[in-house]
């Protein structure tokens, strides 16, 4: 029996289906605050958000080509509540708030679930 649940633990992990732990507030802090994070873009690049330490956000699409669409900067503020980092901008998504479950992706990287379900990995820059 041992011998079974040990292969299909591997087995899971190997193929990518294990989960991994949704990261706690302290380690939201420690990964998450005072860095800049960079979401990958459907097109190519890396479209950065600054987590300041004061409790705002900040977000500058004009690298990855924003302008075209939307306001290309915005800031606005986050928070963390039950284990999940939220943020609201002043503009875009309409003002409205969202939240995200975030766990490890590997050195380096964090995996993040939106509140509407939408997934992605992100880049944990300094």
């Amino acid at each position: 029996m041992r011998k079974t649940v040990l292969m299909l633990s591997i087995l899971l992990a190997s193929a990518g289906l294990a989960t991994a732990e949704t990261l706690k507030e302290a380690e939201i802090r420690e990964k998450i605050i005072g860095r800049t994070i960079y979401l990958a873009a459907p097109m190519g690049g890396e479209f950065p958000l600054n987590y300041a330490s004061s409790g705002t956000v900040s977000g500058d699409g004009d690298a990855v080509g924003l302008g075209k669409f939307i306001k290309p900067k915005d800031n606005g503020r986050w928070w963390i509540q039950s284990d999940k980092l939220c943020q609201q901008f002043k503009t875009w998504y309409d003002g409205k708030s969202m939240c995200f479950e975030l766990s490890d992706a590997g050195p380096g990287k964090v995996k993040w679930v939106r509140d509407n379900g939408e997934t992605g990995i992100a880049r944990i820059g300094e």
